[in-house]
């Protein structure tokens, strides 16, 4: 019988599995987890199970008896500690596994600051797991002093919890502007002027050179010469794939774990998804970190496994909550030339629009879920609009994707 190991109980690797089942395959799979929990959401952590507003019960993707009724061996609390590619094994905390088909799904790693400027101190918090948050919470008081050292939208997310819970909140940038790889300046200044309106302070082109404290922390020494008095840090400076168990197997690296676009790596019968995995995309490779990606190309994955040769084209979208904004994207914004700024006359409700050349390339909405939904439909399609009809108010959307509505080549 055949078998198929998923290393990564996360968004892709629950993914895959309960694809592979909805797709006929009868043969055993077994997903496997690092983590003490049944594969559950990323996204919320840093908003409400940072508030308290939900539950880590209510965050799980699927109910837990769900896997069990679908004949997938869940397996969380294991650590895997070896590939042995020739063999078609793997070593795990728990005893070796022979698989015919590896699918890993290992995520990204947040990175850190340098025990050697204090990084290691206690009230010094990371951000990416269900456990991280539960360090963090109890921290969460009304009234302490939080710096959120990184400007993308992770640590924006936190300031913004933080803030609506009642802390004093610093958010520091090493970059001359917050969302400096992500976003446009237009973007950036929309939100440093929401979070200025909520009491949070935004220092750019500030790095943290030093904490200090005897135990927990109490001080940050910025390196515009400012010392912070800190009752606690959250750190969002970015992630790196988790390559720890691909490196040294033979399988290709590429900021990331190289696949093709079927999703296979260089090493036969393993395959990469998620967030650790680096992918074709229309002449470029690019790796992804977001909820639809990671469901998308698991399942494209899983129809592989079962024999479809199936391509894998991504259609980027990510979105972010802070305050009582929603923020949609749809599309990659790299290589854009120009941004166009749709405002509406209704306050905290714009869209900007990224295009190379004539080409529109990707939308940041805001509050703006009627821009969003046109500007992806066209971006899907290779529809590109008058950048002037655009930024005209008085233009409506709707009409224009209609007006336009072509046989086009997707162009993102």
């Amino acid at each position: 019988m055949t078998r198929v190991v998923i290393v990564g109980a996360g968004q892709a690797g629950s993914s895959a599995a309960l694809k592979l089942r909805a797709l006929g395959f009868s043969g055993d799979i077994i997903l496997i987890g690092d983590e003490p929990i049944a594969p559950y959401q990323r996204p919320p952590l840093s908003k409400a199970y940072l508030l308290g507003k939900t539950t880590a019960e209510a965050l799980l993707i699927r109910p837990v008896s769900l896997y069990r009724d679908q004949s997938i061996d869940l397996r969380p609390g294991c650590r895997v500690d070896r590939i042995l590619p020739h063999a078609r094994r793997i070593e795990t905390s728990t005893g070796s596994l022979d698989y015919d088909h590896l699918v890993l799904a290992t995520g990204a790693r947040p990175l850190q600051l340098d025990a050697s400027i204090g990084g290691a101190l206690g009230n010094v918090f990371l951000l990416r797991s269900l456990e991280d948050v539960d360090r963090i919470r109890p921290a969460f008081v009304a009234g302490r002093r939080l710096l959120v050292v990184g400007g993308g939208y992770v640590g924006l997310e936190v300031a913004a919890v933080a803030a609506q819970a009642g802390l004093q909140v610093t958010l520091v940038e090493m970059a001359d502007r917050i969302l400096k790889r992500v976003a446009c300046a237009e973007t950036a200044a929309y939100f440093r002027a929401l979070h200025a309106r909520q009491g949070v302070r935004i220092l750019e082109g500030t790095a943290v050179q030093r904490l200090e404290g005897s135990g927990p922390i109490t001080w940050a020494h910025l390196s515009d010469r400012e010392d912070l008095a800190t009752d606690l840090v959250v750190v969002g400076i970015g992630v790196k794939p988790d390559i720890s168990l691909a490196s040294g197997t033979g399988l290709d690296i590429d900021n990331g774990i190289k696949v093709d676009q079927f999703g296979r790596t260089s090493v036969e019968g393993i395959w990469g998804v998620g967030d650790c995995a680096s992918f074709p995309h229309y002449g470029e490779r690019i790796r992804l970190e977001s909820v639809p990606h990671a469901i998308e190309q698991a399942e494209t994955v899983a129809a592989n496994i079962c024999g479809a040769q199936k391509v894998y084209v991504a259609k980027p979208w990510f979105w972010s909550d802070q305050f009582h904004v929603k923020l949609q994207i749809a599309g990659l914004n790299t290589r854009y030339d120009r941004v166009v700024v749709r405002q509406d006359s209704r306050p905290d409700v714009a869209s900007h629009w990224y295009f190379g050349g004539e080409r529109l390339l990707a939308v940041d909405a805001m509050n703006d879920a009627r821009s969003y939904m046109v500007a992806k439909r066209m971006i899907e399609a290779g529809i590109s609009p008058d950048p002037e009809a655009v930024r005209d108010p008085t233009t409506d959307l709707g009409s224009l994707l209609k007006s336009l509505a072509v046989v086009a080549v997707p162009n993102y």
